[in-house]
């Protein structure tokens, strides 16, 4: 049975996207700062959300809706922005939540916020749609098979790559921030995460500028 995909592209597209994923971006600052503060399981709670809105964003991307995006410099420009207010907010209820003594939450609850959080802050980011839309064509081969076939297969590849990558991120944060942990009271590092927000806030505006 013929795979779906050129067998010849695997490895550089492998090659592209893990660099794609290590080049410093939003995803991996708020995975470390969540995993600083919170420890590995609300890290891991957080990419099981981002994994999902990547995911997403990928099938959009295979069934070309993506490009309306992309099309339409307006609908772009709102998704980017809403992005930005998103991290925005994000800021500003960890510096809330630092200044008035808010007890901690359940830790279920907790992790289901991170989901959720990531999940959103994936689907208001318009670079993951760029990067499918730009990314994929040239790995696809028009004349091996079903299109549709070759970008769920890439894309599938590009998401588990994602998910190696920000595990790693979450572990090691977790465990450099387990001594922080122990030494900072709470407050303390939710102040450091909403300044942290902000910086991962502006980094997103720059790096999404049309």
């Amino acid at each position: 049975m013929e795979p779906p995909i050129d067998p010849t592209v695997v490895a550089p597209f492998l090659v592209a996207v893990a660099l794609m994923e290590l080049t410093p971006g939003p995803n991996m600052g708020w995975l470390a700062l969540v995993s600083l503060s919170q420890g590995r399981a609300a890290g891991l709670a957080a990419v099981v959300g981002i994994t999902l809105g990547l995911t997403l964003w990928m099938v959009a991307a295979a069934f070309g809706l993506t490009e309306v995006v992309l099309r339409w410099p307006a609908l772009y420009q709102a998704i980017r922005w809403a992005g930005v207010g998103f991290l925005l907010w994000l800021a500003w209820d960890a510096w809330r939540s630092a200044g008035d003594g808010a007890g901690v939450a359940p830790v279920a609850m907790r992790r289901r916020a991170l989901f959720r959080r990531g999940l959103i802050g994936n689907l208001l980011n318009p670079k993951a749609a760029l990067l499918y839309v730009v990314l994929l064509p040239g790995f696809m081969r028009p004349d091996h098979g079903s299109t549709l076939a070759q970008a769920l297969t890439l894309g599938a590849l590009h998401v588990l790559v994602s998910v190696v990558v920000h595990t790693t991120i979450v572990l090691t944060a977790a465990r450099a921030g387990g001594a922080l942990l122990t030494r900072a009271q709470g407050p303390m590092l939710r102040a450091a995460m909403a300044l942290g927000l902000v910086a991962i806030a502006a980094w997103t505006a720059w790096e999404t500028r049309a």
